[in-house]
């Protein structure tokens, strides 16, 4: 199991509204920019993470996205589930008589993913931030 860009982005991109957004929308070129992603690219994952209902968007003049719930109720999981689809370090479809050991270490990885909520997150990138008298 590899994690791609599209989770990584995407975790990039909700951390920034975490930080950003607390107060209202974000529009999508300034996470863009703060994160150093193309506009583009990010807009390819905002319908997957609209339809795990993790961001919501506002169209008009002070539109943009902010987070569809608490930053305490979104685990890293659900948004790597989201942008690439359930997580299994076998494929069950090819593997049908796998040990036990695969379905105890992909449930320890969720375990793990499902403890780091998107607050936790934030909060470790806000420390680094300020340490280095960065604005994100």
């Amino acid at each position: 199991m590899k994690l791609t860009t599209k989770g990584r982005y995407s975790v990039r991109m909700l951390v920034d509204l975490a930080i950003n957004g607390a107060n209202s929308p974000v529009f999508l070129r300034d996470i863009a920019r703060r994160q150093d992603i193309s506009e583009k690219y990010l807009g390819h994952l905002v319908p997957l993470l609209k339809t795990a209902k993790l961001i919501n968007a506002t169209r008009g003049s002070h539109g943009g996205f902010a987070l569809a719930k608490s930053p305490a109720d979104i685990t890293l999981k659900d948004i790597i589930t989201a942008v690439e689809g359930p997580i299994s370090l076998i494929d069950r479809s090819i593997e049908l008589k796998s040990g036990e050991f695969w379905d105890q270490a992909t449930n320890a990885i969720l375990a793990a993913l499902d403890a780091f909520t998107l607050e936790k997150i934030a909060e470790e990138q806000r420390s680094i931030l300020e340490s280095h008298s960065y604005v994100i």
